[in-house]
């Protein structure tokens, strides 16, 4: 079977009174499609190559809880051709939390002390940073993988943080970053930019919340495709146990942020263990969050802010926890 060679994301209507939205790249994409057409159209996977993403969504006019609890996504993939040239393809629905109209609730952030001293270098060692599959990094993550690595609490929390802490107008952008991004449904809107960058460009395609995107793999080439003084915001979630030049990315981080500009790095307790650090495998949830704050030191910032924001659940059923840490330029 031929490699996967691109991916196509149709995002259906979740709501008649959200009007749709279209994601871009660099360029433009062209002209929106709907979801019959997409189905019953032998050619779309030829005529719409360029096409990165349909998006439906939320307007303005879309308040929180006028938000649905999910909308699905249908994912076309091609395969190669076959003997003949006609394109082999795959189409898969996925179905996206907007972190709204949830049974959860989220309490006020609770901060959490960083009592941890860090001496004035870095104390790490190369072991540290050693991972149980020191393979190329391209090849596991080669096939997307359109699955969530966080439960929907924890989803639902880190998007109702990111609707009080970031402000409406801003430029953001998430790295190691994906096919979601959790971000509001109206972010798309009200924000002037939401750039991506992550290691797989398929998922970066499925992003129906970033405006431009560039695939990139921190552990080969730890630099961020970006001028000095471009960002407001720069989030990352669930990720930064994966890095294994940590400092150096978190410095990239600083300085595309504008002067008085924020990182926010969100961390659960779910990982890719074969993936992970050695050092991060081997400490708790608040070890966690020193290492984060260390890093930050090392890379210039300030001292970081820690909040526990982890959802409250019916029947206190166990649900993921959700950590922050907030550090300013």
């Amino acid at each position: 079977m031929a490699r996967l060679v691109y991916l196509i994301a149709a995002i259906l209507a979740a709501s008649p009174q959200c009007d749709a939205l279209s994601l871009q790249r660099k360029v433009s994409i062209g002209n929106q499609f709907t979801r019959s057409n997409f189905i019953y159209s032998t050619a779309s996977a030829i005529f719409f190559a360029d096409m990165s993403c349909l998006v439906s969504g939320s307007s303005p006019a879309c308040a929180a809880e006028e938000n649905p609890r999910y909308y699905e996504s249908e994912v076309q993939m091609k395969y190669g051709d076959d003997a003949n040239g006609n394109p082999r393809t795959r189409g898969v629905f996925v179905r996206k939390f907007t972190g709204d109209s949830t049974p959860y609730s989220f309490p006020t952030p609770r901060s959490l002390p960083l009592p941890k001293v860090w001496p004035e270098e870095p104390p790490f060692t190369k072991k540290d940073f050693f991972r149980a599959d020191e393979e190329d990094d391209e090849n596991f993550y080669t096939l997307p993988r359109l699955v969530y690595h966080i439960d929907e609490p924890a989803v639902s929390a880190l998007t109702q943080y990111y609707r009080s802490n970031i402000a409406p107008g801003s430029k953001i952008l998430d790295i190691c970053s994906s096919w979601v991004s959790h971000y509001p449904l109206e972010f798309k809107n009200n924000m002037k930019r939401i750039s991506g960058t992550g290691m797989n460009a398929l998922e970066l395609i499925a992003n129906d919340q970033l405006t431009d995107y560039e695939a990139r793999n921190l552990n080969v080439n730890p630099t961020l495709p970006y001028d000095d003084n471009t960002f407001d915001v720069v989030t990352c979630v669930v990720s930064i146990d994966y890095l294994i030049h940590p400092i150096e990315v978190l410095k990239e981080v600083r300085r595309v942020l504008v002067p008085g500009g924020k990182a926010i790095i969100s961390q659960s307790n779910r990982c890719f263990p074969s993936k992970a650090i050695s050092m991060w495998l081997n400490m708790n949830d608040r070890e966690h969050l020193e290492l984060i704050n260390g890093y930050a030191k090392y890379a210039g910032f300030g001292p970081g802010k820690a909040y526990d924001i982890t959802a409250s659940v019916p029947d206190e059923q166990f649900n993921n926890p959700m950590f922050i840490i907030e550090v300013s330029k």
